[in-house]
């Protein structure tokens, strides 16, 4: 009786490890797999915001998509190792801006291994990386990107210059050249001053060889080296003027001659006789009205008589009025631009103009 128990209890326990072996080694439903990989995704907080793709077959997962990092990578392929009944794991995840379909081809590990880059290949990801990314800051084809044939260089565009401006023709007027102007303003000795200016006007044209260079009535300008006033009784009038320049078109040139001067005559001897004779015409009188005290009154009515006379015969001041012409001569060359038009009426010289 006893025998057949324990035959019975060693049937069943034969019964219930065949049984749980078999339990054992029934294959995982696929879709339990891909969810239960997924909720493992979703744990990590750098997975969780990716877009994965998890596929199963047969113990075999693959995983697909794109991760920031070889990390990220790692870490998901081990989460898809460590699931139950999975024998081997294809890790297809792709790093950084890498193309879904531009990676090797997959490989495959025993279940619980996972596929791991090689550090050469690492950096050489890194580096393509890097290098795309400064392609793209400097707007540069990346790698082993085919560029564009550079077009010629448009040609760089010259800077506009002006024309030079034409050079106008000069001559040169000698030394010893007449100028013959006339007056515009009235010069009198006795009420010039040295420094004064005056006007006139060229009353001749001036030429050089017969050729007319400066056509007559162009402005001519002067000043008065010296001015005296005539005395009472001794001493003479002086007067003496400069040419200083000469205006032709818009344009002053300066120029250099000699003195126009004028002066009276002294008057001191005159002068004298004349009162000399005035006081002895007196005194005769005087002897024939009484002589004695009557000479002395003739002779004091005389010298009052020779005094007007010297009166009547004073020398004038010069006065040089509007419209007389005077001569001078150019002591030193002047280069000027010939013209041939005629002077404008009412011209006037600037002095800011003159060369």
């Amino acid at each position: 009786m006893k025998a057949k128990r324990s035959k019975f209890w060693q049937a069943a326990v034969c019964a219930a490890l065949l049984a749980l072996s078999a339990a054992c080694t029934k294959t995982p439903n696929d879709a339990q797999v891909v969810s239960d990989v997924q909720a493992k995704l979703s744990t990590d907080s750098g997975l969780q915001s990716k877009q994965l793709t998890v596929q199963s077959s047969n113990g075999t997962v693959t995983l697909s998509g794109i991760v920031d990092n070889d990390s990220e990578r790692d870490a998901a392929a081990k989460y898809a190792a460590s699931e139950p009944g999975v024998r081997t794991v294809i890790n297809n995840l792709r790093v950084g801006t890498e193309q879904a379909n531009a990676g090797p081809s997959p490989k495959s590990s025993s279940a619980g291994a996972v596929e791991r880059s090689t550090p050469r290949r690492r950096q050489k990801a890194r580096s393509d990386q890097q290098e795309m990314a400064n392609a793209d800051y400097r707007n540069e084809p990346a790698p082993n990107q085919q560029q564009p044939p550079a077009s010629d260089p448009a040609p760089p565009a010259q800077a506009q210059t002006p024309p030079p401006q034409p050079q106008l023709a000069t001559v040169t007027v000698p030394s010893g050249t007449a100028i013959v102007v006339r007056l515009i303003d009235t010069i009198d000795s006795a009420t010039a001053q040295s420094g004064d200016k005056f006007h006139a006007t060229l009353d001749a044209p001036i030429a050089i060889d017969d050729d007319v260079v400066v056509p007559a009535h162009y402005d001519v300008e002067g000043h008065v080296v010296n001015a005296q006033a005539s005395g009472k009784f001794a001493g003479q009038a002086l007067l003496v003027l400069q040419l200083d320049r000469i205006k032709v078109g818009d344009r002053s040139y300066d120029i250099q001659t000699d003195q126009f001067s004028q002066k009276t005559n002294s008057r001191g001897k005159n002068t004298a006789e004349k009162v000399g004779a005035g006081a002895v015409a007196g005194a005769i009188l005087g002897g024939i009205f009484g002589g004695g005290k009557g000479a002395a009154i003739g002779s004091a009515a005389g010298a009052g008589a020779g005094g007007g006379v010297q009166a009547a015969s004073k020398k004038p001041d010069i006065k040089l009025s509007s419209e007389r012409v005077l001569n001078f001569t150019l002591q030193a060359p002047v280069t000027l631009v010939p013209t041939t038009k005629p002077a404008r009426e009412g011209q006037r010289l600037d002095p800011s103009n003159s060369q």
